[in-house]
């Protein structure tokens, strides 16, 4: 342990009686802090210096129409660009833009088109059109600078993608405010409506079997059109008929008026014969009852009866005038009916019942081979009497009652028949109409009737839609009343659009802030400059002890690291606090980042000495290629994950993993489980350096001095 101390002492002494070696001792310690600051300075906040960055900007848009007002959105871009001062806008032609964008003057070039106004109002036509911005970006200038511009483009299209939308919705939320205020005024109406519509929805199957009776009754009625159509000619020929008919019923009429004038006594001449003929059988009647009275009567029942039967054919003689008289006056009745005539009539049916009544009474008096019946030839004279006293009425006022009556009978008829001749000749005249309407008539059924089918085929499409519109609305009366949408209509509009334009705003929650990037950068430059500062140290100073024979290998090797540990230490000291104090980097541990920063250091010149001090010039390479390594695989400027697999695949490995992830723990806020780890693997590292060291220096320096020799002997490697 002595010797170790005399070693480092040595060293001590030698720098500080040679000014020379103090001077490039000083150097080497301030060197890595020159390098950390200069980089650190460098990024101190990039991204809050963009407005040098100049991006072309040419504006062609010719402004459109819109309901007869003029808009020009790329003037409105273009002002808003020039109060943007984040970005180096620059506003030129479209040629000096691409020229300047080849030569490098600008990073990036944007093109608002002639369309620009005239596509973004083809959203209220029916075939909107979107609208483009281009833009062209040269990432032959700088990696980093075409994703600032990007992102300047991509502000621009959000400002006019927000702005459009806030506009939009302006406009759409006043047209739902409008239409609350409308709805609630017209609440009452529309709760009616509902109403109706469910009662309709109920009356449905009623609607339904009234267009099948509807249809059905169509086809009926068309049914009967056309029976009535086929009908026509033969109505026509009845008409033609039934004129003729009755011209010549008037002709036979006039003849009959002259014919009854002159037939008029012969018709009274019938009532007479009938009275005459019962005369005659109520004669014969008489003669039968006397001969059966006169108890001395000779005569045989046989000639008494052949009386009677005289008496009956004299009977008979009277029913037929009798009949043929009745037949007259009810055809006069049929043709011209009245009272009179109807009286007339009833008084010869009763002469014709009573007639009746004595041909059947005589037809029983008589009895073969006896005398005939006395009550019977009683019955018979009283009938005979009877008809013969009506017949005697009817007689006396045939000339004043029955005759008058009759021909009065003719005239109606004949009038009768004349205004049925006119009638049928009017009804033939408009057959043609009739038929002609008849045809309309069924056309229109025709049509009506499809009309009609149509509808009664649809009813069902149209209930399943009123079904499901009740539906909809049961639903929505479930979810909510009408109410409550007309109050939300009703809200304010243009908070509404102001909403929408930016529905989520981002609440950004920095659990471990660091104020700006040149602090948070502080952790990788600081551990870089600290790896750099070890490959200074073992550049330029030596690893071996001259005075080799009073020493042994590891006490040269423990002893000399002292040396360089202390230079180390130094380095790390002037690095950390110079970050604090000179640059004013953020820590939120400012101790914390000094102590780690000095065990970083430590570790590392333990690690790069021991490669030196074992392998000599090729130590110093390994030490260079894990800077290599480590620059791109320890996550210092960009996360690990987004490097590819190789280097993620080493990350763990890394001393600068550790190194950096321990002084982020100091810059940013203290997480115990971190710092823990990080210092233990860090220590881990520094024990293998050292068992490395102790284990391996002897064997491999005896090993490699010939060649050493060898390589010093070139003139070229030291």
């Amino acid at each position: 342990m002595k010797k170790l101390g005399s070693i480092y002492v040595s060293d001590i002494r030698n720098i500080a009686t040679n000014w020379t070696a103090a001077v490039v001792i000083l150097g080497l310690i301030l060197l890595p802090s020159l390098y950390a600051w200069f980089n650190i300075a460098a990024s101190w906040d990039p991204y809050s210096s963009t407005q040098g960055i100049q991006i072309a900007v040419t504006n062609l848009d010719k402004g459109a129409q819109v309901q007869d007002k003029p808009i020009n959105l790329g003037l409105e871009i273009k002002k808003s660009l020039e109060a943007n001062p984040k970005i180096g806008w620059v506003f030129v032609s479209h040629e000096a833009a691409q020229t300047g964008l080849k030569q490098g003057n600008y990073y990036a070039a944007i093109e608002i088109p002639e369309e620009f106004s005239q596509r973004i109002a083809s959203v209220l036509t029916p075939d909107p059109v979107k609208a483009e911005i281009r833009y062209t970006v040269n990432e032959k200038i700088n990696a980093v600078a075409p994703k600032i511009t990007s992102k300047g483009a991509s502000s621009i299209t959000q400002e006019i993608n927000r702005n459009f939308v806030k506009t939009a919705n302006g406009a759409i939320f006043k047209i739902f405010n409008e239409l609350g205020i409308e709805l609630e005024q017209q609440l009452p109406l529309i709760n009616t409506m509902k109403g109706v519509l469910y009662k309709l929805e109920t009356l449905f199957p009623e609607i339904n079997r009234a267009a099948d009776l509807a249809v059905k009754d169509l086809q009926e009625s068309n049914k009967i059109i056309k029976a009535v159509q086929s009908r026509v000619p033969a109505a026509a020929e009845l008409a033609r008929k039934g004129t003729e008919f009755s011209s010549g019923l008037i002709h036979f009429l006039d003849q009959s008026s002259s014919a009854l004038s002159s037939a008029a006594p012969h018709v009274k001449l019938t009532l007479l014969q009938i009275r005459q003929a019962l005369e005659r059988a109520e004669l014969g009647i008489a003669a039968a009852a006397a001969e059966t009275e006169n108890q001395t009567n000779d005569k045989a029942p046989e000639a008494l009866n052949s009386i009677l039967v005289e008496a009956q054919e004299r009977a008979a003689e009277a029913l037929a005038g009798a009949r043929s008289f009745e037949s007259l006056i009810d055809s006069m009745n049929a043709v011209a009916p009245s009272a009179s005539l109807t009286a007339i009539s009833d008084q010869i049916k009763d002469v014709i019942a009573r007639s009746e009544a004595l041909q059947s009474s005589l037809l029983q008096a008589p009895k073969p081979g006896s005398e005939p019946n006395r009550a019977l030839l009683d019955n018979s004279r009283n009938i005979v009497k009877s008809v013969s006293s009506k017949l005697d009425q009817m007689i006396a006022s045939y000339d004043q009652a029955i005759l008058p009556e009759l021909q009065t009978a003719l005239s109606q008829a004949k009038s009768t028949a004349a205004r049925t001749r006119s009638t049928l000749l009017e009804a033939q005249r408009s057959l043609p109409r009739v038929e002609q309407i008849l045809t309309d008539a069924s056309l229109g059924l025709t049509q009506g009737l499809k009309e009609a089918e149509h509808v009664r085929n649809r009813l069902p499409e149209a209930e399943a839609k009123l079904r499901s519109v009740g539906d909809r609305l049961h639903a929505l009366e479930q979810e909510g009343h009408l109410e409550d949408l007309i109050k939300l209509l009703q809200l304010n509009y243009q908070k509404e659009s102001e909403f929408f334009a930016e529905p989520v705003v981002l609440a950004e929650n920095k659990i471990f802030p660091i104020p700006n990037y040149g602090s948070a950068m502080s952790p990788f430059f600081t551990t870089l400059s600290l790896w750099v500062g070890g490959l200074l140290l073992v550049s330029m100073l030596t690893t071996e002890v001259h005075s080799k024979g009073e020493y042994s290998s590891y006490q040269m090797y423990c002893g000399r690291f002292l040396t360089f540990g202390t230079l180390a230490l130094l380095q790390a000291f002037f690095v950390a606090t110079g970050d604090l104090l000179v640059l004013g980097t953020y820590a939120k541990e400012k101790l914390l980042f000094i102590l780690f920063s000095l065990l970083i250091s430590l570790v590392f010149m333990l690690m790069i000495y021991t490669l030196v001090s074992v392998f000599g010039n090729v130590g110093k390479a390994l030490a260079i290629v894990l800077l290599v390594l480590q620059l791109a695989g320890s996550g210092g400027t960009f996360p690990i994950q987004v490097t590819p697999p190789f280097f993620q695949l080493i990350y763990p490995f890394l001393p600068f993993t550790y190194g950096i992830g321990l002084l982020r723990e100091a810059v940013g806020g203290i997480v115990p489980e971190l710092v823990t780890r990080d210092i233990l693997i860090l220590t881990l590292y520094g024990l293998l350096a050292l068992l490395l060291g102790l284990t391996l220096k002897s064997g491999i320096n005896r090993l490699a001095a010939p060649l050493v020799q060898k390589a010093r002997k070139s003139g070229l490697i030291h």
